[in-house]
């Protein structure tokens, strides 16, 4: 894990100190809520900082909302941090019983994460976990009247995505005997291996398939582009349909073991 300290970022200090919490039901995500362009990680510091300002001195709070936050390069910013009670989830109650992770996404700009950022967050609950968060994953949305924490990152809390260890396919997709995700990077090396053409037979009977011939065990263009009729068939848009799979697109495409 990438970890950038409160004095790292250069966070101010909270009004009254936090509110302990030993153990809770788990995690909640969250996004900005607004406008966001991704940039250099020079600047994430400072937008830490932006956020801490705007919730105590805009919102009258005494510290930065969320436990954690991820930035679009996977940093994970220490925010009222570990066993803290948060001030993020709706009430008191709610702020209670899960801690409160942030992503750098917003509702228009930079709207889906990036591979980093998806890793950083199973990062980020990850070591929540070991300090006291129950096992649940949930989005802002799930117990209050909110589009938080928007469609992409919400894709990826329910489909066991952001589950720690789920990167490198240990638990993405295993249940009924589906094969497990084997990670972003290994399509891009262009793999022959008898999955890709499981992948392919599946990408055709969702109606998907952009084969002249085939599908075939060589992963190629054609893979790429029925790949991304699929992400687009799920609600994927822009750069989150590129055809590269996912961890959250492929948990839903049910690939058979090969």
């Amino acid at each position: 894990m990438r970890f950038v300290s409160r004095a790292e970022w250069g966070a101010r200090a909270a009004r009254n100190g936090h509110q302990a919490v030993a153990a809770n039901r788990g995690v909640k995500v969250h996004y900005l809520g607004g406008p966001y362009s991704a940039d250099e990680h020079g600047t994430c510091a400072g937008y830490m900082r932006k956020v801490q300002n705007s919730h105590m001195d805009g919102n009258g709070w005494s510290d930065f909302a969320y436990n954690l936050a991820v930035c679009e390069h996977g940093y994970v910013f220490e925010g009222r941090g570990r066993n803290a009670q948060n001030a993020a989830n709706g009430n008191t109650t709610l702020n209670r019983d899960h801690f409160a992770v942030l992503a750098f996404v917003g509702d228009s700009g930079h709207t889906g994460p990036t591979a980093e950022q998806t890793a950083g967050l199973r990062d980020a609950i990850a070591y929540l976990r070991a300090n006291g968060a129950g096992r649940e994953i949930r989005g802002h949305r799930d117990g209050y009247a909110t589009e938080c924490p928007g469609g992409a990152l919400y894709r990826l809390v329910t489909s066991g995505a952001l589950e720690p260890g789920a990167g490198s396919g240990a638990d993405t997709g295993t249940a009924g005997g589906w094969a497990p995700f084997p990670g972003s990077e290994w399509f891009r090396t262009g793999p022959r291996s008898p999955l890709v053409a499981a992948m392919g037979r599946r990408l055709v009977e969702e109606g998907c398939g952009a084969y002249q011939q085939g599908p075939g065990p060589q992963w190629g263009e054609a893979d790429r582009r029925s790949y991304a009729r699929w992400q687009r068939k799920l609600g994927y848009a822009g750069g989150d349909a590129d055809g590269w799979p996912g961890a959250s697109s492929w948990a839903r495409l049910h690939v058979p073991k090969a």
